[in-house]
């Protein structure tokens, strides 16, 4: 529950960051939180403590793509910071 919902503030933190690099690491330590959200998924599917599993799919699927979107947004950031 801590790691899932940690992103989110993680992510609304970076947005009254100080600096470029503080942007950067607050949203690093989002997309950590949403690392291992996904390990916590895949753990509850693998163990069937959720029956059906085909609930937690969009769950997954959602942290996949929220995933991608902060990585993408990080390297978005060092090249602007880099400019």
């Amino acid at each position: 529950m801590r790691s899932g919902t940690s992103p989110a503030a993680n992510y609304g933190e970076s947005q009254s960051a100080e600096s470029k690099a503080d942007f950067v690491h607050k949203l690093k330590i989002a997309l950590k939180e949403l690392r291992e959200t996904e390990i916590w998924v895949k753990i509850i599917l693998r163990a069937n403590m959720i029956e059906p599993a085909s609930k937690l799919t969009p769950l997954a699927e959602e942290t996949d793509e929220l995933a991608a979107i902060l990585f993408k947004s990080i390297e978005t950031a060092k090249k602007r910071r880099e400019r």
